[in-house]
């Protein structure tokens, strides 16, 4: 009885709590209802208006988390709707006015304009577009209309043009977010110029965060940034800044986060820090703003440091920096710090991020390496580290990405150490002397999946036979492996939907040229025994940007397509084959080519070249040489505004080259070679070159000629991708070329921004060389020989004073050398052989090194390396004489050379009289003395002509 009567008692208490609970949620929503605002009908019709100017497209935004916000925007049918329960609609509580917009990430794909009729909501507070498309279109002026906005981000939308002037009326901002406003591969993207950033830095005073990341800006930093005193974070990534960053901007009292990275020509000095600072963030890589690592590491509550090629005044990584121990995030890469990884960073136990990437580290990978268990990320690639790879790495579980590549690192490796790493999704091991270890057979366990795989160089044998499992890979590399025959089919069952780029160059592969899957970008098959056709599969590539297939043995046509994959194409290199036939006819439209490189060279190719490449506006590198072009000088290259190297060597082309209008300039090239070819006439010089960068070329760089390819392998979401960018969307493809400087044929694996070479010779060019050759005052390197021209030499290669190696052999060049060429110091290559030149050849430091045989076949020539010397005359054999008596009482006869040296002549008398190694008599000798004018002076056998 007790216990049914406690059952029942519990039972009532249960119905009695959940009548309550009903109660509160009804009172709750009525509370609710009576606080939610009211939309105002004007601003619903406006945002459904707005709604309705964009479509949805999925890939208009890259964030994980994106979703269609407006999909829920609607009104229900015969009543009205509350805007302001819509998703990413914030109302006022008292007016039910629209006061927030947040769009960010809502797969939006469309253009703003000024009559759109978001510019009516006039009350608007905030305003979140970011992570949408709008079509590159720009940023209305209309934007005015919201006076009282705080808070303004189009972050990674794809807006482009001038950032209009009425942004910086917006004196209420307390937030301001236009980066990421760029396309790397179409260029398209946000501008503000100089006078616009100063008055938005002057206007907006209020300002906490400020970010303009990517905006092409191209101007100074206005020192009234350093008044905004409210400021807790900046960033200006990328954007074209140049001359001395303020140093008051890093003591801004309030600044925790500064980002001005990527600014190549930003100088300036970093302050000596108090450990006052707020600074949590401070990333100045690719800057040349300078300091040392010990005034940073007085920072104490710094969480990132991002600080690559600063070139900071340390030759070691002070110890000091261990005493960060806030710091998460570490980038002190390509700096030149040398000496062993400092035992100090072990103190730094938050670590998620380091990279010590390209610097001068020595020593063994240190074993504490294995205690930084919160590293994601570890890089310490292209250093000088030597050992093994301690077996400590693999107690990092939380490891992400793992880069050893580029470093001196021997010995065995066992792959199956790295598949430990159940986070590991990106690992290059690749150009050290490793023997990696692989096992192969039947996997039962599941396999490690990867997506950045690196394993060149590391003598492997075999196709690794877990790569058929794999089917994330994104990147993988295989190349300067012992690697031989077919590619296995399964292979290309690899990955098929996310592998963008393969290189398995420099292997001993044999068989046909496999077609990978369609999705791939960057391809690069060379180095290897491949023979036949190039199958009309490879058209299936429409993504593809870089393509290599060079020293081969591939034969057969060249399929049409590679053209027409020009508008996404960068880099074609058909190098060294036996490809025959013509190039292929058809290029895209110049308005979207981005085309910068082709070499089919040392091939079999014929006919004309095709005129269609006038639409490669961003061509860069062409080389055909080695072929059997035949045709006419293609002046219409001299419409490419980016043409930097031409070589068109060893073919078959042929007749005048007239000269081209005002319009074709070739205003970047540097490189010239049409050697070995049939071309007739004078050669156009002063024309060419007219407007040419090599008349004002900045000498000495230490940069390479290069493509930037651009490949989209993520290693994060779009809205983190700024700490990764380069490696993640920029991969530099270096030109390499085969040219004959200085008298030699090298391979240049690759080029110096500043080389600069004209290579006319072994044609049948005539006429003189003009005095315009002077201005080219860049020119590194000059071969006119093997032709027929004619003149003398210009005393304007005097200017040339980079010059390194001249050759004019083989011509018809008359007159002296000019002796204004003894100046040039750097000459290391000289040859004026078989001309008609005449005179001494000039006396100086440099002209005078050179033998003989860069002066032969000039008989009017004459010099102290020459058998002619200049000036210099030997007497004939003097007859038998009677005995002539003398002091001594001695007499006789002797057969002696005279060798006079003329010193001076006045009205035909002789000023100075010298005589050496010659036997004569008394008599003889007082006849010399006697003598008072002499009208001839008599050589061995005949007379010295021209000396009178």
């Amino acid at each position: 009885m007790g216990l049914s009567q406690c059952l029942f008692d519990m039972s009532s208490y249960m119905l009695y709590k959940l009548f309550l609970l009903s109660n509160l949620v009804v009172i709750a929503n009525s509370l609710y209802s009576l606080q939610q605002p009211s939309c105002h009908d004007e601003e619903s019709s406006a945002l459904l208006e707005f709604k309705q100017s964009f479509i949805v497209n999925l890939s208009a935004s890259v964030y994980e988390g994106a979703y269609t916000k407006v999909s829920s925007w609607k009104l229900a049918d015969g009543e009205t709707s509350n805007c302001c329960s819509w998703d990413g609609v914030d109302c006022d509580v008292q007016t039910g006015h629209v006061i927030g917009l947040d769009l960010s990430s809502s797969c939006l794909y469309g253009s703003i304009h000024s009559n759109s009729s978001l510019f009516r909501l006039v009350h608007l507070q905030r305003l979140n577009l970011a992570d949408n498309h709008f079509n590159y279109s720009q940023i209305p002026t209309n934007i005015r209309n919201f006076p009282r906005l705080t808070y303004l981000n189009f972050s990674a939308s794809a807006f482009s043009g001038q950032v209009p002037s009425e942004v910086s009326q917006l004196s209420k901002l307390s937030s301001l977010d236009l980066s990421f406003n760029l396309d790397i591969v179409s260029g398209n993207g946000l501008l503000l110029n100089a006078s616009n950033f100063g008055s938005l830095v002057q206007n907006l005073t209020s300002l906490e965060k400020l970010d303009l990341s990517y905006i092409s800006i191209s101007s100074t930093v206005p020192n009234s940034m350093a008044n905004l005193s409210f400021l807790t974070s900046l960033a200006l990534l990328d954007c074209e800044l140049f001359g001395e960053f303020p140093v008051r901007i890093f003591k801004l009292p309030n600044l925790q986060r500064l980002n001005v990275g990527y600014n190549l020509d930003l100088t300036g000095f970093m302050p000596e820090f108090n450990r006052s600072s707020l600074l949590m963030s401070l990333k100045l890589g690719y800057t040349r703003i300078f300091g040392n690592l010990r005034s940073i590491a007085k920072l104490d509550l710094l969480q990132e440091l991002d600080a690559p090629a600063c070139n900071f005044s340390e030759g070691l990584v002070p110890a000091s920096l261990g005493n960060l121990r806030q710091l998460t995030y570490l980038d002190i890469s390509e700096n030149k710090f040398g000496g062993p990884i400092p035992d100090s960073l072990a103190n730094l136990t938050q670590l998620t991020w380091l990279s010590l990437h390209q610097n001068q580290f020595t020593g063994p990978i240190p074993p504490w390496l294995g205690n930084l268990t919160t590293l994601t990320h570890l890089d310490l690639g292209r250093n000088q580290l030597n050992s093994s790879i301690p077996k400590s790495l693999s107690n990092q579980s939380n490891l992400q990405d793992l880069f050893l590549d580029h470093n001196r690192l021997s010995g065995p490796v066992e792959f199956h150490m790295f598949l430990k790493l159940q986070n590991l999704t990106a690992l290059r091991l690749g150009d050290n002397n490793l023997d990696l270890l692989i096992e192969s057979g039947t996997v039962n366990a599941p396999i490690q999946q990867f997506r950045i795989l690196g394993l060149g160089s590391c003598n492997i044998r075999e196709f690794p036979d877990f790569l058929r499992y794999q089917v994330n890979l994104q990147w993988l590399r295989l190349a300067e492996n012992k690697m031989h025959g077919q590619v296995p089919q399964w292979m290309w069952n690899t990955s098929t939907e996310t592998l963008k780029y393969i290189d398995m160059s420099s292997n001993m592969l044999l068989g046909q040229l496999p077609i990978p899957p369609p999705n791939l970008l960057y391809y690069q098959m060379s180095n290897n025994n491949l023979t036949g056709q190039v199958s009309p599969l490879i058209c299936s590539l429409s993504q593809l940007r870089f393509l290599d297939l060079s020293n081969n043995r591939l034969s057969g046509m060249l399929p049409q397509c590679l053209g027409n994959f020009s508008d996404g194409l960068q880099v074609l290199n058909l190098r060294n084959n036996s490809f025959h036939g013509f190039l292929p006819q058809t290029y895209t439209t110049a308005n979207r080519s981005i085309l910068k490189m082709i070499d089919v060279s040392h091939n079999q190719l014929q006919g004309h070249l095709p005129r269609s490449l006038a639409n490669c506006v961003m061509l860069e590198f062409m080389v055909l040489s080695s072929n059997k072009f035949n045709d006419v000088f293609p002046l219409w290259f001299g419409t490419l505004p980016k043409l930097k190297l031409v070589a068109m060597d060893h073919n078959e082309l042929y007749d005048v080259i007239g000269k081209p209008e005002k319009n074709l300039s070739f205003p970047e090239l540097r490189f010239l070679d049409l050697s070995y070819n049939n071309f007739t006439g004078e050669f156009p010089l002063e024309y060419i070159f007219s407007g040419n960068a090599m008349r004002g070329i900045t000498l000495n760089q230490s940069t390479y000629l290069k493509a930037e390819i651009t490949i989209d392998i993520s290693f994060a979401t779009r809205m983190d991708f700024a700490t990764r960018i380069d490696f993640t969307t920029r991969i530099d493809v270096e030109y390499s070329i085969t040219a004959t400087i200085k008298g030699v044929e090298r391979y240049f694996a690759k080029i110096q921004e500043d080389f600069t070479a004209i290579d006319l010779s072994s044609n049948k060019f005539e006429g003189r060389i003009p005095e315009f050759i002077g201005e080219l005052k860049g020119l590194r390197s000059l071969n006119m020989s093997n032709n027929i021209l004619t003149g003398s030499i210009p005393s304007s290669l005097g200017n040339l004073t980079q010059l390194e190696s001249l050759d004019l052999s083989h011509n018809n060049f008359s007159g002296e050398i000019p002796p204004q060429l003894a100046q040039l110091t750097f000459l290391g290559e000289f040859d004026v052989s078989h001309n008609n030149l005449t005179g001494p050849i000039p006396q100086g430091r440099q002209l005078t090194t050179f033998n003989s045989t860069s002066y032969e076949g000039n008989p009017g020539l004459c010099g102290d390396i020459l058998p002619n010397k200049c000036g210099v005359a030997k007497a004939p054999q003097l007859p038998p004489s009677s005995v002539e008596e003398n002091d001594s009482g001695s007499a006789g006869a002797f057969e002696f050379d005279w060798k006079f040296i003329l010193a001076g002549l006045g009205s035909g008398l002789v000023v100075g009289v010298v005589i050496a190694d010659v036997a004569i008599t008394r008599r003889q000798e007082m006849f010399l003395k006697s003598v008072g004018m002499i009208r001839l002076m008599i050589t061995k056998r005949e007379s010295c002509g021209g000396i009178n």
